[in-house]
């Protein structure tokens, strides 16, 4: 559905009035397209205070495609700005972040990105976790108040293992990540696969994508088709039809299954003769009443499909070998498993037990099977659903966020298909919420 709000804002009139009413000015977010696979102008690198990695971080830097320049003389108008706090270590120390970005904020060019880089705080010394953990809350205020579709995130990394951030620099310095802001991801140690085709990164893996029939889910299916993956599009068979013109649309193939069935996991593994290099979780229900008012098998049917159903299913694709090493395991949460919300016990409750299988399956899944675990936590997204919402309750959901409007399938996908590159070994046990830093929740 379209945003009329977003489109009357672009105009002159528009402009003059909500300026003059106070009201929010989203911008038009540019997001990946053939047209523009990348941003537009240099990145800006600084450094707060003394840092061991600056030839390492420049190097993983230029890896993105674009220019690095070391110098705000040199980038009048930078796309994007990258920040090494990882030598931030005090209280007082806090003031070399503010003293880089300060002189150089308002320069960035509309739709930019920032990426502050600091360490996972420590727990044996409480003045570097304060600092360290500061930066948390300077990102996610500054996400807040940059304006302009321009986002901010926290990017905690393994100081000698800098070349592990190519993947996730390419993403969030990218339009791929136009709708993801206000986020803190912490990577890994691990060393990165490197992908034989840039352009193909998922070329020669095999992929599988619940709910896959329309919506996330086919978009989900659409980016990793495009970016190589031969992908397999699985739905209820109830949408049979669906399912099949989205298959064959993406040259993919479609397996009409009821992901709660007994047997779903052994389906799956016949499908995938040679195994699964990439298993996206995406189907999920809603059954929204209120605590008082649900019956139990308006509970039931949401926590069996959109957890009980998750759990089963990686557990058994996994004690199976179905999913090959180096593979990739993607769930999809919600900021209404983060915040909760009102009518939606069953749902919140259901999304944040995806939190928790994703936090506490990574790192065994990782040491035992060499398989990462992630997911998405989609805000408010434009699908048919929200648009069957009330109009005063969708647009609060569109504007509530920093970037002050509803995010696209596509901007779930991207994020997914960064997980799932060869390059992310990483990126592991990460919950990234893609909703424009919606203002509910952390």
């Amino acid at each position: 559905m379209a945003d009329r709000y977003l489109h009357f804002t672009g105009t002159a009139p528009g402009r003059f009035l909500t300026r003059k009413l106070g009201l929010p000015q989203p911008a038009r977010l540019r997001r990946w397209s053939l047209e523009t696979q990348s941003l537009d102008g240099p990145l800006l690198h600084l450094t707060a205070g003394g840092s061991e990695i600056v030839q390492e971080l420049g190097a993983v830097l230029a890896t993105t495609g674009l220019t690095v320049v070391r110098s705000a003389e040199l980038a009048p108008r930078p796309a994007g700005i990258v920040v090494d706090a990882t030598a931030v270590a005090t209280a007082a120390g806090l003031g070399d972040v503010h003293a880089a970005l300060h002189p150089v904020v308002r320069s960035l060019a509309p739709g930019g990105r920032i990426v502050i880089v600091g360490v996972r705080p420590s727990v044996e010394d409480h003045h570097q976790a304060a600092a360290q953990q500061a930066l948390e809350g300077f990102v996610r205020s500054l996400g807040k108040e940059i304006g302009r579709g321009a986002t901010v995130q926290l990017l905690r990394i393994e100081p000698d293992a800098t070349a592990s951030a190519e993947s996730t620099f390419r993403f969030l310095l990218s339009p791929r990540s136009a709708y993801v802001s206000g986020q803190v991801v912490e990577l890994t140690g691990a060393a990165p696969d490197p992908a034989t085709d840039p352009a193909a990164p998922l070329a020669g893996r095999t992929a599988l994508v619940t709910g896959a029939a329309r919506g996330i889910g086919a978009s989900v299916a659409s980016v990793l088709a495009r970016d190589g993956a031969q992908v397999i599009c699985l739905d209820i068979p109830q949408s049979r039809d669906e399912l099949a013109r989205t298959a064959d649309r993406l040259g993919a193939s479609a397996l009409p299954l009821d992901i709660t069935a007994d047997d779903a996991a052994e389906r799956i593994a016949a499908a995938a003769p040679g195994g699964l290099d990439i298993l996206v979780h995406n189907a999920g229900i809603t059954r929204d009443r209120r605590l008082a008012n649900m019956p139990a098998d308006r509970w039931t049917q949401v926590v069996e499909v959109n957890l009980d159903s998750v759990l089963r299913t990686t557990d058994a694709l996994l004690d199976a070998g179905t999913i090959n090493r180096g593979g990739r395991i993607i769930a999809t949460a919600s900021i209404a498993g983060i915040a909760g919300n009102t009518g939606q016990t069953n749902y919140a409750a259901s999304k944040a037990g995806i939190i928790g299988l994703v936090r506490s399956l990574a790192p065994r899944a990782a040491a035992d099977h060499g398989v990462t675990v992630n997911a998405v936590a989609p805000g408010f997204i434009e699908t048919k659903m929200t648009a069957a919402v009330p109009l005063f309750i969708r647009e609060a959901g569109r504007r509530m966020n920093s970037l002050a409007q509803g995010g696209l399938p596509v901007d779930v996908a991207e994020t997914t298909a960064w997980f799932a590159q060869p390059a992310s070994a990483a990126v592991n046990g990460q919950i990234v919420r893609v909703c424009g830093q919606s203002l509910l929740g952390a």
